[in-house]
């Protein structure tokens, strides 16, 4: 059985990228704050991973002001939900054919 690598996202190769899917998934959404106090991570890296996510359409950025002051929380979109879903399924795939 060959692997379909066309469910491969290399986007989910970064380690934060995919822990800041994986959140998103479980979550509807996701203030800028949490996810940095979540996964551990500075601001620019955080901020970078997250434009790249942007920038291939994946997530969605909300921007407002709370007390004066920015409030920024992100959420998956529809691509990036089933990007993520394809890439989770090629890992599992993988897995299965490296276990016979």
């Amino acid at each position: 059985m060959s692997l379909d690598w066309s469910l491969y996202d290399k986007m989910f190769e970064n380690r934060v990228r995919l822990q800041i899917m994986s959140v998103l998934l479980a979550n509807d959404d996701y203030d800028f704050n949490g996810l940095k106090d979540l996964l551990q991570v500075t601001d620019g890296n955080l901020a970078s991973n997250l434009k790249s996510l942007e920038k291939e359409g994946y997530i969605e950025i909300f921007k407002s002001f709370v007390d004066r002051k920015p409030h920024t929380r992100y959420s998956k979109t529809a691509k990036g939900q089933k990007a993520f879903e394809n890439h989770l399924l090629a890992l599992e795939n993988l897995i299965k054919q490296q276990q016979k």
